[in-house]
């Protein structure tokens, strides 16, 4: 029984330690390089003491003064343990890096396959029940959406475009604009997706009115995977009033300044 207990939680450690591995990398280096400092300042005062003897030697030999390489050979040691540090150090922020790209690059297709999926989901339904239907049954998922973040628990934005409620599907926020302000919005960022050819979900908020979030740095549209194309479904609020919820056709996806 203390076998298997003591198995569990080793294979409950590793397992940590894999999924936290990039941030206990970062978290080595910085020490490590700490400590390369301190190691290096506590050996200057012995590789000091090490050149004032080899100079004391030559001259009690008649010999020249010490190059710079002269200085460099007999100094070198004690600066060993402080190289041996930096160099682990610097390994581990670099594999921390590379730990991160390469989950990065994981994350990215299985999001692309993941989206490919759920756009032929969505067609073939259409093809299936029609559209009508499907619009019908995508207001009743806005509708859910409002319902469990209602308006009355979360702040209204004013933005100065428009006197609509609106709801964004994505960062979860009510706001005050217009619904052809926000037509000439998805049409403007389209132009300038076809020239830039990467759009940040920042970008669209910004031109909403709206103040950037984490999120919207780190999602967006490339051109490769079609231009923003919004979906509108028109609700009520908790309190009545009219709600318009913005949902993405086209979702804005992961890594989207890489794609190619």
């Amino acid at each position: 029984m203390k076998t298997q207990t003591l198995m569990t939680l080793m294979k409950s450690a590793k397992q940590s330690a894999i999924k936290h591995s990039p941030e206990i990398l970062v978290g080595v280096g910085i020490v490590g390089m700490i400590s390369t400092v301190v190691l290096a300042v506590k050996a200057t005062p012995k590789a000091m003491h090490m050149i004032d003897d080899a100079k004391t030697i030559r001259s009690e030999k008649g010999k020249p003064e010490m190059t710079k390489l002269d200085i460099l050979k007999v100094s070198w040691t004690p600066y060993i343990p402080a190289a041996i540090t930096g160099i682990v150090s610097i390994s581990c922020l670099i594999g921390s890096s590379s730990v991160s790209a390469r989950r990065n690059a994981v994350l990215a297709t299985a999001y692309g396959i993941s989206e490919s999926a759920f756009r032929e989901y969505k067609e073939k339904t259409i093809e299936t029940i029609g559209e009508k239907k499907e619009e019908a049954i995508r207001d009743k998922v806005s509708k859910s959406k409002i319902e469990a973040n209602p308006v009355s628990q979360n702040e209204v934005i004013i933005t100065e475009k428009g006197n609509t409620l609106c709801y964004d599907a994505i960062s979860g926020r009510y706001f005050r604009s217009d619904i052809e302000k926000i037509k000439r919005a998805e049409n403007d960022l389209n132009k300038s997706l076809m020239s830039d050819y990467y759009i940040s979900l920042n970008e669209f908020y910004y031109q909403l009115g709206l103040k950037p979030t984490k999120l919207g740095d780190g999602l967006g549209w490339n051109l490769d995977g079609g231009l923003i194309d919004l979906e509108y479904s028109s609700q009520l609020a908790e309190d009545g009033t009219p709600c318009l919820v913005i949902d993405y056709r086209i979702a804005p996806r992961y890594d989207y300044q890489n794609l190619s």
